[in-house]
């Protein structure tokens, strides 16, 4: 197929210099188009099972609810929103070959708004998962899930904007998801926990809200993400490590801006009574530098080295307080929810 070029010309009247025959027709260019949307649905849609889960809700009546999930190895693991299994008891995933398989659930970090669960089956159709770090803004994405009960179903869109965040919540914690993926593919509420791939059919990521019309977000699937789905596959759960503070973004007072490099860190608002960070001596006003080594510009790099690496290890913190660094010892905790 001739070889696709994105111009703006073709927008205008006068024809792009050159040699006008490499340019695509109308038909060549929604050929192309629909050629990689049909490839990636052919390719995944084997891969995710429309969820039925039953619950019990605090009256003691029974209820269902739907979502989606997707396979990621043959021997039954899926990926999906921890959001579309709380509370279940127990469920079912039907995939587009007819069959329909009663599933367990592994474990879920509503933290991070994923869950994983395991069909009884050993010859499923497994994903493959990308890495969402390679995304851009305008880049081709495909969700498929089962939006309101229609199974298999398949959107296209493009990927409308990354970083986005979201706050989820457990118990008395909370936590921003960070650098979550914007599109515009349609989602709608059966869509969570479904799959958001890129135009190769890898899965960059979990699709997990429904924020308005033309809105949609998805967990991304990067190195972090992996580093949770990985663990809940294997102990059920994600341990994270727990400082003790409240923090907020603060610029960087020009002369320690200048000498250390970079322009922002975290200001801490709050050290919690009996907390790691209090025991460290970390007090309210202090600016937070960097944590083990790592810099902590913003309150997600907190998050990010707040790993169940460092629970019970001893870190270095670099501090700024009334105008000189300070380096102070703190010894994280697991944390408790």
């Amino acid at each position: 197929m001739t070889s696709i070029r994105f111009i703006d010309a073709l927008l205008g009247s006068e024809p792009p210099s050159g040699d006008s025959a490499v340019q695509p027709s109308d038909a060549e260019a929604l050929d192309a188009y629909s050629t990689v949307v049909t490839s990636v649905a052919e390719l995944l849609i084997p891969s995710v099972a429309s969820l039925k889960v039953r619950r019990r809700t605090r009256s003691g009546r029974a209820a269902e609810g739907a979502g989606s999930g997707v396979v990621i190895t043959p021997d039954g693991f899926l990926i999906t929103s921890a959001h579309v299994i709380a509370g279940a008891e127990r469920g079912s995933a039907s995939f587009t070959d007819g069959r329909e398989i009663d599933f367990e659930i592994i474990g879920a970090d509503p933290l991070s708004d994923l869950a994983v669960i395991r069909a009884a089956a050993s010859d499923l159709t497994a994903a493959t998962l990308g890495d969402a770090d390679g995304l851009r803004v305008g880049q081709l994405v495909v969700a498929i899930g089962n939006p309101l009960g229609f199974a298999g179903s398949v959107t296209a869109g493009v990927v409308s904007a990354l970083g986005r965040s979201f706050p989820t919540r457990e118990g008395a914690a909370t936590r921003l998801v960070e650098n979550v993926i914007q599109t515009d593919a349609a989602l709608n509420p059966g869509n969570s926990g479904g799959a958001l791939a890129d135009g190769r059919g890898r899965v960059v990521g979990i699709n997990t809200a429904v924020a308005g019309i033309g809105l949609g977000l998805a967990v991304p699937i990067n190195a972090t993400t992996r580093r949770i789905i990985g663990a809940l596959m294997r102990d059920g759960r994600f341990h994270r490590a727990y400082l003790g503070v409240a923090v907020g973004p603060r610029p960087l007072p020009p002369r320690l801006a200048e000498e250390i490099g970079r322009r922002s860190g975290v200001e801490v608002v709050e050290v919690f009574d009996g907390a790691p960070a209090a025991k460290a001596g970390i007090r309210p006003e202090d600016l937070i530098l960097d944590i083990d080594g790592s810099p902590i510009r913003t309150a997600g790099d907190l998050q990010r080295v707040m790993v169940d690496e460092v629970i019970g290890r001893s870190v270095a913190v670099n501090i700024y307080r009334n105008g000189k660094m300070l380096t102070l010892t703190a010894t994280p905790a697991k944390l408790q929810v």
